[in-house]
């Protein structure tokens, strides 16, 4: 059964056509473009996914840093630029969202699959 309450927000740097494949899915995902916050630092693009208590998705190497330091979030997914692309994020996003909740990415860091 879908974990109805896990969301993502994708930043800045993510293809919008993976937003598109995971709200065809009935996945709820949130972009940097639908909110009109492009060129925000990392950390207010982290604080923003933390006051909307969703999922950050990304390929910045920041995000890890952030994460490092001891800042708390609602869960970072981690993808390279040049090895993941929007078939390997829209599986992967759908597969978590069928068997993870919300509780279980809060301060984890997961890292998009080698393929």
């Amino acid at each position: 059964m879908p974990a109805a309450n896990l969301r993502f927000y994708l930043d800045e740097q993510l293809d919008v056509e993976i937003a598109r494949q995971l709200a065809i899915r009935g996945i709820d995902v949130l972009t940097v473009r639908d909110l009109r916050t492009f060129g925000e630092s990392d950390a207010q693009q982290l604080e923003r996914a933390i006051q909307m208590r969703r999922v950050l998705c990304t390929n910045d190497r920041h995000f890890l840093q952030m994460a490092g330091e001891g800042i708390k979030h609602y869960g970072i997914i981690f993808g390279q630029q040049d090895k993941h692309y929007i078939g390997t994020w829209v599986r992967h996003l759908s597969r978590m969202r069928e068997d993870y909740n919300r509780d279980d990415l809060v301060n984890h860091v997961e890292f998009l699959p080698s393929t």
